[in-house]
């Protein structure tokens, strides 16, 4: 059986053992396990049943401890480090020897963030070493941003969540990557483009990749329900074609009356779109449970934290 305890200690122990432990951040749960450690990173891989090209963020709690773990560090790299960390940044960057391949896929470059989150921050400091730590939940599936959906996942199989609480952020980290020295988005997130643009200027977009992905999240088929999902501009116009149907709803802001709808999940009254972002993945999650034929997401306003949602919209909906 799996527990949930906030015992950082107990967290320490096991993973000094080279086992994994179910970690909060401000943006989802992750999956840690020591990133020098073969055996621990081969459990993430087969208990996410993930993909092995598919590379993974290490997780550290200082720039002076990224520092010790990437060779080149751009200009505009730093402007992003000083503005974002800790936060729900990750940067792709040239890495040292130091990082096995095993965290890399074989690539070049490694991904590094540092959370802003006072529990995995205290956790960080306490181990020898940085952690890789993936969204705790199996791969594609709904990313988890509690501690229960965390434990439906994987009771059994994992010996302990460290209980943050409800992650604030609720969608996974903005990715930036550098070329020559210029920013570019592997993955929209928590961050949006508007406020890196507003620090480093334009930032090129490339934020889908099915073969050897130079960050992860970029797979076209991600953060799926179960039930069916579609994507929609107007809930009410495309819901008229199924009136035999157990329909839920996600929609912005209000709730959508029709006979066919069984729940509407409203991820925010007052059109607030960090909001939305945060309530996102626990709201796909209820949805999920109510033996649906299918889920019917409307799409979100194409600004901000706006276009972050629709892209894990977008991939949801993905068909295998």
């Amino acid at each position: 059986m799996t527990i949930i305890s906030k015992n950082i200690d107990q967290a320490v122990e096991i993973l000094n053992g080279e086992n994994l432990v179910a970690i909060p951040t401000e943006t989802v749960y992750g999956l840690a396990g020591n990133i020098f450690s073969e055996v621990a990173i081969q459990k993430i891989y087969k208990l996410k049943q993930r993909p092995l090209f598919n590379p993974l963020i290490v997780h550290t709690y200082s720039i002076d401890k990224v520092k010790e773990y990437v060779d080149d560090f751009p200009e505009k790299a730093r402007l992003l480090a000083a503005h974002f960390w800790p936060g729900s940044l990750t940067m792709v960057l040239k890495k040292k020897s130091i990082i096995p391949d095993w965290i890399t896929s074989g690539k070049d470059t490694v991904a590094v963030r540092i959370p802003d989150h006072p529990i995995v921050s205290g956790l960080l400091k306490a181990l020898d070493f940085p952690l890789a730590a993936p969204s705790a939940n199996p791969f594609g599936c709904i990313s988890p941003t509690s501690p229960k959906h965390v434990k439906d996942y994987f009771d059994g199989s994992l010996k302990m969540v460290l209980d943050g609480g409800i992650c604030k952020n609720g969608i996974e980290s903005t990715i930036i990557g550098f070329e020559n020295g210029e920013p570019v988005l592997y993955r929209l997130g928590s961050i949006s483009i508007e406020e890196i643009e507003d620090v480093v200027g334009e930032v090129i977009v490339r934020n889908k990749k099915e073969v050897a992905p130079d960050a992860p999240g970029m797979l076209a088929r991600h953060y799926a329900p179960n039930t069916r999902t579609f994507l929609v501009e107007n809930i009410q116009d495309f819901i008229h074609q199924f009136e035999n149907k157990r329909i839920g709803v996600l929609s912005f802001k209000k709730e959508i009356k029709a006979p066919q709808i069984v729940h509407t999940e409203v991820l925010s009254s007052s059109g607030d779109l960090k909001e939305a972002a945060s309530s996102l993945y626990a709201a796909l999650h209820s949805l999920d449970k109510l033996n649906l034929d299918m889920i019917v997401a409307e799409q979100m306003p194409l600004i901000g934290l706006g276009l972050s949602i629709n892209d894990r919209l977008e991939r949801a909906t993905k068909q295998k």
